[in-house]
């Protein structure tokens, strides 16, 4: 526990009232993680609160909630507190003080998040949170239905907690979320996309496969749904489209924009699929339906901009075959953008890593080899941009060219001839090349 923390419980404590530690700090602790945030509950008020330290922020007054200042570092104290009805699956619609620990506890999602500690009486554990720690199981606290109707994005938060942990969800949990799974729709678009990203970017990013299975991505993305009834029938594989999606998350580097990447790269399979006369199928076009199909997703769940336009990106490129040429490395460097072929490997390699093994010794070389080219290009500071060229507008203005289009088509062509051959990147043999073209 850090020093402030001590501070805030010591403090209250010596004014007479109860406070502790919660929730999800004491879990972690337990756990051996290092907490992100040290929560404090206490039997105080939030006016007794403000009493007791000179420095506070009223972040959360309404429910309870007070920020004290120690020092650099900030104390969020929530008095104890008893919800009132959820009529929305969002939020309680009252919130009641309340003198009991237990009745703050016993308000929470999940058994392993309901525990409370101070130095004085140690780990205070109604529900059995520590035992299920210790078995590695997600648990509702009381009625799982309960916890769930009150607020329905504890079912997306239940798979998460089970990814970030290595955990498996209990049965009866688990029928709760299966029959609840369609009160998500209550839930804004923000709060679902901070929880499949936090999943996604968990150690275990396949557990989407159980968010399928209990009906959860029938409410959040359907199109996964699709993509789990598409059969391939591909020499290249030996899953359905969903089934290699998963086989992709869980092969590729825990990164934001790789993940989602990950997810739905395939995404536009489904709408592309022919079957030949030998009862192979085909799925032509799919990278650019999936273009138009990510950005739809993307959007529903209100996405950044630049996390969008990285994700379309490589979705477009993603199935690009790419020969170990150098020269033909640097061109797609430059159409792709530097800043995301390194992804673009990446992902190629998670994508054969979820195929069938036909030719897969010969993709993984190709891959490693198109690694080996990047570091070089990169390492030698080939021009591989119009920025890296030798020459600009102003040499060209020099010349009597205009700004404009057609100057922007010069430096284009011009690149094109140094992204054939590096030794072309001078200013005598690019203005040279530019004369000629006027």
């Amino acid at each position: 526990m850090p020093n402030s923390a001590r501070l805030v419980i010591n403090k209250l404590a010596e004014q007479g009232y109860e406070a502790y530690v919660v929730g999800g700090c004491v879990r972690d602790s337990i756990l051996g993680r290092h907490p992100d945030d040290w929560d404090v509950t206490t039997n105080a008020q939030p006016c007794e609160i403000k009493k007791v330290f000179a420095r506070t922020v009223d972040t959360g007054i309404a429910h309870g909630t007070v920020t004290v200042l120690i020092g650099s570092e900030a104390v969020e104290v929530t008095t104890y507190r008893i919800d009132g009805e959820y009529t929305d699956n969002r939020r309680p619609d009252s919130v009641e003080f309340t003198s009991r620990l237990s009745d703050d506890l016993k308000r929470r999602d999940f058994t392993i998040n309901a525990m409370a500690y101070n130095d004085q009486e140690g780990l205070i554990d109604i529900f059995g949170g520590e035992a299920d720690l210790k078995a590695q199981i997600v648990r509702c606290v009381g009625d799982a239905k309960e916890r769930f109707s009150e607020d329905a994005l504890r079912i997306l938060r239940a798979v998460r907690f089970a990814a970030q942990l290595g955990f498996s969800i209990e049965d009866e949990t688990k029928a709760a979320i299966s029959e609840l799974a369609g009160s998500l729709s209550n839930i804004s678009a923000e709060r679902i996309q901070i929880e499949i990203i936090k999943l996604l970017v968990s150690p275990r990013p396949e557990i989407w496969g159980l968010v399928w299975e209990l009906g959860i991505t029938k409410v959040i993305m359907s199109e996964f749904d699709v993509m789990m009834e598409t059969e391939q029938d591909n020499p290249h594989h030996m899953y359905n489209v969903g089934e290699h999606t998963l086989k992709v998350l869980a092969n590729v580097r825990a990164d934001k924009v790789l993940r989602i990447a990950a997810l739905l790269h395939d995404i536009g399979k489904p709408a592309r699929r022919t079957t030949d006369s030998a009862g192979i199928n085909h799925f032509k076009g799919h990278s650019e339906m999936g273009v138009t199909m990510a950005r739809d997703f993307l959007k529903r769940l209100k996405f950044d901009n630049d996390t969008t336009n990285n994700v379309l990106r490589l979705i477009k490129w993603h199935d690009l075959r790419l020969q170990a040429d150098e020269r033909l490395v640097r061109s797609a460097i430059y159409r792709m953008g530097d800043d995301i072929f390194p992804y673009f490997i990446e992902l190629q390699y998670a994508d054969t890593m979820g195929k069938s093994t036909y030719g897969r010794e010969a993709k993984l070389k190709l891959n490693a080899d198109l690694r080996t080219l990047y570091t070089k290009i990169k390492t030698e500071q080939q021009c591989i941009s119009l920025k890296d060229l030798a020459i600009n507008g102003k040499d060209l203005v020099a010349l009597g060219i205009k700004r404009g289009p057609v100057m922007g088509e010069l430096l284009r062509t011009a690149l094109e001839q140094v992204l054939e051959d590096p030794q072309r990147n001078t200013k005598e043999c690019l203005l040279s090349y530019i004369k000629a073209e006027l």
